[in-house]
């Protein structure tokens, strides 16, 4: 640790009252002291959180000038005055800018054949003022080209208010529809839109509405409601823009329903009922619909089809069959071809083929390791596919790709300003390490090549490994603030996500949920074994389930880490998942099992973070959240934090830094978001003693 001076050592930290709560379950009995801490709105608890907000502030004072100067310096790095590739839709090109020192972007469009006219459809900028927190999404535009839908959360509680804007004259609708997951499908009528509603104390996204343009929202029809409440709703539209989609899932089940987008007072007609295990994702094309889904075992998916008239699995037949060393994880479709998106040995492939089959083949990709993926792609007839490449020395580029000639344009390239960046000054590589039982773990790791392997580096190990989300090698210049400090980051492919495939994700959920956690310590093992680093200057990091992944890895081997961030941490498992009021929990059960059962109950038990923090001596510690936080209740860290300062048996310091006006995603501007990373560097930058005496105070 750096000296600082006994000003700062005499800070006391906060010390939350213990207040026990005995909550028990299938016989057994545990006491919570600070079960307390989860009323959002109680003045002891609000005065709780600006107690550590305030310690936090006043031990890390001395951090305030490289704080700015690493904001300074990743603002630097970005292109200001920038703008997207533009993509075109029915009959506009549409584009969003970015203006130097503004937050937000403003979304624009223009007509197919007039550049010079451009019409502005919204400026974030304007619309956020008087905000702490602003996010507009699901704008989507009506088929004739004259209104927008678009939703609105001034809370990030992610609970969004739709509204409808007249884009010939600016007028924005009394329509209000409150409580909604933000996103609109318009029928082909100019008048009708269909909107997903949420539960307003789980905030399960659970019913749809059909709602007539100028009509109040009390008189809005209910078409669906999913009342099984493991499962979530949502409603979208077709590439062909023929049919209008309700889909309900849950973490391994999923169902659809249809309606032709110009009969919208009709019927929505189930796709296929609902098996327990059955996955499936839905596509139309030339009359018929073309199905990815796992149906008969198979595990990394197949691609099936179907007509429109006979939908239901028994009628499904198969177009590309399942591999067992192939994960199909998209599929992409244009009047002529077809795009499949897979991952084989971790690597992102995307192949080409023509529908009348008279040619296939992949985009040739040469790096070890690297991010590919189709982008923005709606325009039905085209033979151009959009797809984005980066790697983790390498910015992101958005390529335009002729799959009839198989020529290349590149698009855009992400600018890397400040005049230091050179992709040949660093080094990506894969690794793999061993795991206790043999799985192979891979590796993802970028350095600066004048960072010596000799044991001396510091390291920033990242994890999540939940829900089969795969965490995939992208660059970021953010990253290079450490990099260019001398820091090696990594990417600990664990199992829980689906880097090598859907059995990757089985591996580490429910009952081997564990594998997870003993798969981040054998690669963190492994690259002290390799000299990569060594305990005294490995650090890690995870968000929300990461943070759950963080936690437990604390808890089995704190010996091996120097510091770790934890970012709105989902910690107290158990706890959480026997609470069927809070947001989301009961749509996690596929993922973590359901406590009700005794045998999930204790597996949870013995790797839920919160319950198994022990007189132990921990790695220092920065945890974050938001206390309106939606997704991990701003509670499962504070009482983390409260739990650890008790129990820990050395000095090392544990900071708990609460948003008091944002939820999950933490800021909502591009630039206030540094702001919050900045901190997050300046503390393993400080543990590493990588902070200049004359910025301590």
């Amino acid at each position: 640790m750096p000296n600082q001076n006994k000003n700062i050592d005499t800070i006391k930290e906060p010390i939350a009252p213990k207040i026990p709560k005995k909550l028990s379950r299938h016989g057994d009995e545990r006491i919570d002291n600070y079960f307390w801490l989860n009323q959002r709105e109680d003045p002891q608890v609000l005065d709780y959180l600006r107690q550590e907000n305030k310690y936090y502030q006043e031990k890390t004072q001395h951090l305030e000038e490289v704080r700015l100067e690493l904001f300074k310096e990743m603002k630097a790095r970005i292109k200001e005055d920038d703008e997207t590739v533009p993509y075109k839709y029915h009959g506009y090109w549409y584009q969003t800018r970015y203006k130097t020192e503004q937050e937000y972007p403003i979304y624009f469009r223009w007509m197919e054949n007039d550049r010079a006219v451009e019409e502005i459809l919204f400026d974030g900028n304007e619309m956020a003022v008087g905000y702490e927190y602003f996010h507009l999404k699901g704008i989507s535009i009506s088929p004739d080209n004259k209104m927008a839908t678009f939703g609105v959360d001034t809370l990030s509680r992610r609970q969004y208010t739709l509204y409808i804007k007249n884009l010939e004259d600016g007028q924005v609708y009394s329509d209000k529809l409150d409580n909604t997951t933000g996103t609109a499908v318009w029928a082909d009528d100019n008048k009708t839109i269909f909107y997903t509603a949420k539960d307003p104390q789980t905030l399960r996204a659970n019913r749809i509405f059909r709602h007539k343009l100028g009509t109040p929202s009390s008189e809005d029809v209910l078409v669906y409601e999913e009342t099984d409440d493991t499962y979530i709703t949502f409603i979208y539209k077709s590439k062909s823009r023929e049919y209008i989609i309700i889909g309900s899932c849950s973490t391994l089940t999923s169902e659809y329903r249809i309606l032709r987008s110009d009969e919208p007072e009709g019927e929505f007609e189930v796709f296929s009922p609902r098996i327990r295990g059955l996955e499936y994702s839905i596509f139309h094309y030339a009359q018929r619909f073309y199905i990815l889904t796992n149906k008969d075992g198979a595990t990394n998916f197949k691609l099936m089809s179907a007509d429109e008239g006979q939908t239901s699995a028994e009628h499904w037949v198969e177009f590309i069959g399942h591999r067992d060393d192939v994960l199909l994880e998209d599929v992409e479709i244009f009047e002529e071809f077809y795009v499949l998106s897979e991952r084989i040995q971790g690597l992102n492939k995307l192949k080409i083929v023509r529908w009348d089959g008279t040619d296939s083949y992949y985009i040739p990709f040469d790096s070890e390791t690297y991010v590919a993926g189709t982008y923005i792609n709606p325009d039905f007839v085209s033979h151009t596919l959009r797809y984005v490449y980066n790697a983790m020395t390498t910015p992101y580029s958005i390529i335009d790709f002729n799959m009839e000639t198989k020529e290349l344009k590149v698009q855009k390239v992400q600018e890397v300003l400040g005049g230091k960046f050179e992709p040949d000054d660093y080094i990506a590589e894969r690794l793999w390490a061993t795991a206790a039982d043999g799985a192979q773990i891979p590796i993802s790791l970028v350095y600066r090549k004048d960072s010596p392997i000799d044991g001396t580096r510091p390291l920033l190990l990242y994890g999540y490994g939940a829900y089969g989300s795969t965490v995939d090698p992208h660059f970021s210049s953010v990253r290079l603030s450490l990099l260019d400090r001398g820091f090696i980051y990594a990417i600990a492919h664990v199992r829980g996500g689906e880097y090598l495939g859907r059995s990757w994700y089985e591996k580490g959920r429910l009952l081997f949920k564990k594998n997870t956690f003993t798969d981040f310590i054998d690669c963190s093992k492994f690259l002290i074994e390799k000299k990569y680093t060594s305990p005294a200057h490995l650090y890690a990091y995870g968000a929300s389930a990461g943070g759950l992944l963080i936690g437990a890895v604390i808890n089995m081997a704190p010996e091996l880490y120097n510091g770790v961030i934890a970012a709105v941490p989902f910690v107290d498992v158990i706890t959480t998942m026997l609470d069927h009021t809070i947001p989301l929990t009961t749509g996690e059960y596929d993922e973590w099992g359901n406590p009700d059962e005794e045998e999930f109950y204790n597996y949870i038990k013995s790797y839920s973070p919160y319950d198994n923090v022990g007189a132990r001596e921990y790695p220092n510690m920065l945890i974050t959240t938001g206390l309106h936080d939606s997704q991990v209740q701003y509670w499962e860290p504070a009482k983390w934090v409260a739990k650890l300062r008790e129990l820990k048996t050395n000095n090392n310091q544990i900071y708990l830094d609460t948003n008091m006006g944002t939820g999950h995603g933490g800021a909502s501007g591009r630039f206030e978001a540094l702001k919050e990373t900045a901190k997050e560097y300046a503390f393993i930058l400080d543990l590493e003693g990588k902070i200049p005496k004359s910025e301590k105070k």
